[in-house]
C-alpha cells in the first residue's frame, strides 16, 4: 500500500500557519481581554462618578433643609437680642422675651434668658424658661439645684467664645425633656458686660426622619454625628446618643482607615473614602453642616454600586474562555459594535424626535390665534416666542372672558427641559386660577403658594399678569419680579410696577398690584430679558434704549414685533442666542367714553383684507337697516378710500395698519379712515371734468370724485401724525 508523504516544506507551512493562527488567536484574545478591562474600568469610573453625584446631591439637598431650620433658629435669637438687653433691668419681663421667641418661630420649641450668676444682687441665679408643652406653653425656671444651668454647655460655651454657639445634642432633663440641641448667644448690657445667654431649643426628632429618609441606593444608609462624635442619626438606634464614633472605630478591624474617616468628619471636612467592614467594601460620602459642628455621611456598599457591572464582567470573561474562535469573536465583536452604534444613533434620533415633539407640545400651549379685527374692533395684538434651545422657559398667554383681556408674560429661571416643564405648569396654573378670579394680585398669590409648595429644585418664575377691561380701558396688573412693560402713549415709558418677588421663592407672599386707565390708541409692550440682554459678538447688550427707538412711531402690533425681531437679529449678528426671547404687544383701540354706537375695524395695509372691510360695512349697514342699494354704494366708497391708503400711504414693503371707525347716528352714518402714513389730503384734489376727453383728463382724481358723489360730506384733517378722512352718509 502506497502511503501519502507530506513534504518538509508543507510541514513547515502547516506549522507556520498553525503558529500564525495561534499567535493571531492569542493576539485577538489579549486584545479582547484588554478591551474588556478598559470598558470595565471606564464603566466603573462612570458608575462611581454617578454614585458620587447622587450622594453629593442628596447631601446638599438635606444640608439645605437643615440649614433652613438652623438659619430660622439663629435669626429668631438675633432678632430678640435688643429686647433681652432692654429687659435686663426688668428681670421679670424676661419671661416675655422667651415666650415671644417660642410663639413667633414654629421651629423653636423652647427658649430661656439665663442670667450670669450674681448679675442680679437680688437673685443669685435667674433663668426663666418657656417651652411648648402638650397643652400649650409651659413657664418654669431653670435656676434649680438639680439642673445647675451655669454648668451646662449651652451656657458656658457662648460666654467663652463670645459668639453664637450650637450645643451638643442632649436630653434636657429638667427642661424640655426631649432630645434637642440649643443655639445660644451671649447678651451684653449697656456697660458691655456679659449679662446673660439667650437661647433657642429645637427638637431633633425631625432630623432623624429627614436624614433617615435619604436613599441613594436601596441598601445605602445615612448617619449624622455631632462635633464630639456622638451618633445623632444611625440605622442602629441603640447607638443614638449612647455611643460615639470613636467607640465604634476602636472595635473595627481596619482601625487606621476608620480612624482617618472619623477624624476627617470631626474636622468638618467634606469628601469620600472607601472602607472595609465584615469583608465588604463600602464608599462613604461625608459633608459638614455649617456652624453646627455636625457631619452627615452616606454609606453605599460597593456591591450595590458595581453589582450589575461585575456580573456583566463575569459573563464577558466566561464568553471569552469558551469562545469558538478568533473569526467568530471578531465578527461577533464587530456585530456588537455595529449594534451599539446603531442603538446610539437610534437613541440620538429618538431624543431629537422627542425634543421636537416636546417643542411642538410646548408651543401648542401658547395661543397663536389673535383677536381678528372683524371680531374685535377694540384690540390689536401680536406675540412671539423664540426659545434659545429646542424647548425653553419663557411663556405668554392671553384670553378674553367677560369682555376682559387676561394676559401674562413669564420667564422661568434656567433653560432646557426643566424650565419648559415649569413653564407648562405655570401656564396651566394661570389658566386655572384666572378662570374664576379677576384680581391679578390674588391670581399671583394663588400661583405663588402652589409653586412654592412643590419647588424642591429652587426654580422660580418672573411673571407679569394683567387684566384689561376692554369696555372701559381700566387695567389692573401685578408684577412678580419681571421686567416692567413699556407703555406707548404720546411717549414711551415703563409702566409703574411694584417690585414683588418672583413666583415660587417664598410661600405666603403678599403681592401688591397697580391700576391705570388706557385710552384709545394706547399700547403695552411686554417682553422677557432675552430682548434687552441679547448680546452681539462683543458681548454688548441690546439694551432698553434701542427697544424704545425701534418702538417709536405708530404701527400695527404685527409691524412692531417684526421691527423688534429684525432689529435684534441685525444687532446680534452671528452671536449665538443666549436666552429665550418673548414679545407681547397689546394695542388698545377702545375708549373709556366710547358710545355703544361706534364700531371699529383694524386692517393691515394688504388688499387681501378688503373682504373683511366689506363684511364690516355690511354689518354696520344692516344694523342701521339701510337698503341694499345704499349698502353697495357705501361699500364702493369705503373700498376706494381704504385701498388708496393701503397702496400709497406707506413706503413699499412696510407692514402697517388702517383703522376704519363707523358711528351710527339717528339720521346718518359717519365713517372715519385713520392711518399713520405720509400726509395726504384727498379732498384737496380738484374736481374731475367728466365732459373732457380721456386724452385731456389728468391721471387720478376719479376715486375721490366717486367718494364725493356717494357721500354727503367728506372732510380731512391731520392730527397727532395721523391722516383722518371723515365721510358722512345721511340716511
Amino acid at each position: 500500500m502506497k502511503r501519502s508523504v507530506i513534504s518538509t516544506s508543507d510541514k513547515k507551512q502547516i506549522r507556520h500557519s498553525a503558529r500564525m493562527g495561534l499567535l493571531l488567536v492569542i493576539v485577538a484574545a489579549i486584545t479582547l481581554e484588554a478591551t474588556a478591562l478598559v470598558q470595565l474600568y471606564f464603566s466603573q469610573k462612570g458608575i462611581r462618578e454617578e454614585a458620587s453625584m447622587r450622594a453629593e446631591s442628596q447631601m446638599e439637598a438635606t444640608r439645605n433643609r437643615i440649614m433652613d431650620i438652623v438659619n430660622q433658629t439663629e435669626a429668631s435669637v438675633r432678632n430678640s437680642v435688643w429686647i433681652a438687653q432692654w429687659a435686663l433691668n426688668v428681670p421679670d419681663s424676661l419671661y416675655r422675651v422667651a415666650q415671644r421667641i417660642v410663639e413667633d418661630n414654629p421651629v423653636v420649641m423652647g427658649s430661656t434668658v439665663a442670667l450670669v450668676p450674681g448679675y442680679l444682687r437680688s437673685r443669685k441665679l435667674f433663668s426663666p424658661y418657656v417651652y411648648e408643652g402638650e397643652e400649650g406653653l409651659v413657664f418654669r425656671s431653670l435656676a434649680t439645684e438639680e439642673y445647675d444651668y451655669p454648668s451646662q454647655e449651652w451656657f458656658t460655651k457662648p460666654i467663652e467664645l463670645d459668639a453664637g454657639y450650637w450645643s451638643e445634642p442632649y436630653i434636657d432633663v429638667g427642661g424640655g425633656e426631649v432630645l434637642m440641641t440649643t443655639y445660644s448667644l451671649p447678651i451684653k448690657d449697656r456697660f458691655n458686660r456679659t449679662a446673660a445667654v439667650l437661647t433657642a431649643d429645637i427638637s431633633l426628632n425631625w432630623l432623624t426622619d429627614l436624614v433617615g429618609s435619604v436613599k441613594v441606593y436601596p441598601s445605602a444608609y445615612s448617619m449624622m454625628i455631632s462635633r464630639n462624635g456622638s451618633f445623632m442619626v444611625c440605622p442602629d438606634t441603640s447607638l443614638v446618643m449612647q455611643a460615639s464614633v470613636q467607640d465604634v472605630v476602636s472595635q473595627m478591624e481596619d482601625t487606621a482607615t476608620f480612624g482617618e474617616l472619623s477624624r476627617a468628619m470631626l474636622s468638618g471636612n467634606a469628601g469620600n473614602m472607601t472602607v472595609s467592614y465584615g469583608g465588604k467594601r463600602s464608599s462613604v460620602y461625608f459633608s459638614p453642616v455649617e456652624r453646627t459642628g455636625w457631619s452627615m455621611s452616606i454609606v453605599i456598599p460597593e456591591n450595590e454600586i458595581f453589582g450589575s457591572i461585575r456580573k456583566i464582567g463575569t459573563i464577558v470573561f466566561v464568553l471569552q474562555i469558551i469562545g469558538i474562535g478568533m473569526l467568530i469573536l471578531i465578527l461577533g465583536s464587530l456585530f456588537k459594535s455595529q449594534v451599539r452604534y446603531r442603538e446610539l444613533n437610534e437613541r440620538k434620533d429618538r431624543m431629537a424626535r422627542e425634543l421636537q415633539i416636546a417643542s411642538a407640545i410646548q408651543m401648542s400651549m401658547i395661543p397663536k390665534i389673535f383677536p381678528e379685527s372683524k371680531e374685535r374692533y377694540d384690540l390689536d395684538m401680536s406675540a412671539t416666542i423664540v426659545p434659545a434651545k429646542e424647548v425653553g422657559g419663557d411663556l405668554y398667554d392671553f384670553y378674553i372672558r367677560d369682555e376682559k383681556l387676561f394676559f401674562c408674560v413669564g420667564d422661568v429661571s434656567g433653560k432646557g427641559i426643566p424650565a419648559s416643564l415649569v413653564m407648562a405648569v405655570t401656564r396651566t396654573m394661570f389658566r386655572t386660577v384666572s378662570a374664576h378670579e379677576e384680581s391679578p394680585k390674588r391670581i399671583l398669590t394663588a400661583m405663588n403658594n402652589s409653586m412654592a409648595d412643590m419647588n424642591e429644585n429652587n426654580m422660580f418664575v418672573t411673571f407679569f399678569c394683567g387684566v384689561l377691561d376692554l369696555k372701559t380701558g381700566h387695567l389692573r396688573s401685578c408684577n412678580a419680579g419681571h421686567n416692567a412693560p413699556l407703555t406707548l402713549t404720546d411717549t414711551i415709558q415703563p409702566l409703574p410696577v411694584e417690585p414683588n418677588l418672583p413666583l415660587g421663592i417664598v410661600g405666603g407672599m403678599d403681592f401688591r398690584d397697580q391700576e391705570i386707565a388706557l385710552c384709545y390708541d394706547d399700547a403695552l409692550f411686554l417682553y422677557t430679558d432675552g430682548l434687552t440682554e441679547a448680546e452681539n459678538i462683543a458681548h454688548e447688550q441690546f439694551g432698553e434704549e434701542r427697544v424704545e427707538v425701534v418702538l417709536h412711531g405708530r404701527k400695527s402690533a404685527d409691524a412692531h414685533l417684526d421691527s423688534i425681531r429684525k432689529a435684534v437679529t441685525e444687532y446680534v449678528g452671528d452671536a449665538p442666542q443666549s436666552d429665550d426671547l418673548t414679545l407681547l404687544f397689546i394695542h388698545y383701540l377702545g375708549h373709556p367714553d366710547q358710545s355703544s354706537d361706534v364700531r371699529r375695524i383694524v386692517l393691515h395695509n394688504d388688499i387681501k383684507e378688503v373682504p373683511s372691510l366689506a363684511e364690516f360695512v355690511e354689518s354696520v349697514a344692516e344694523e342701521k337697516q339701510v337698503s341694499l342699494e345704499v349698502t353697495t354704494s357705501l361699500n364702493l366708497a369705503l373700498e376706494e378710500a381704504v385701498v388708496n391708503v393701503m397702496l400709497y400711504a406707506y413706503p413699499e414693503g412696510t407692514r402697517a395698519s388702517v383703522e376704519v371707525e363707523a358711528t351710527i347716528e339717528p339720521d346718518s352714518l359717519i365713517f372715519k379712515i385713520i392711518d399713520s402714513g405720509k400726509p395726504f389730503d384727498p379732498t384737496a384734489a380738484p374736481d374731475v371734468n367728466l365732459n373732457a376727453g380721456v386724452e385731456e383728463r389728468p391721471i387720478g382724481g376719479l376715486g375721490i370724485h366717486l367718494v364725493r358723489t356717494i357721500m354727503d360730506e367728506v372732510s380731512y384733517e391731520r392730527r397727532d401724525d395721523k391722516n383722518i378722512l371723515t365721510m358722512i352718509k345721511k340716511i
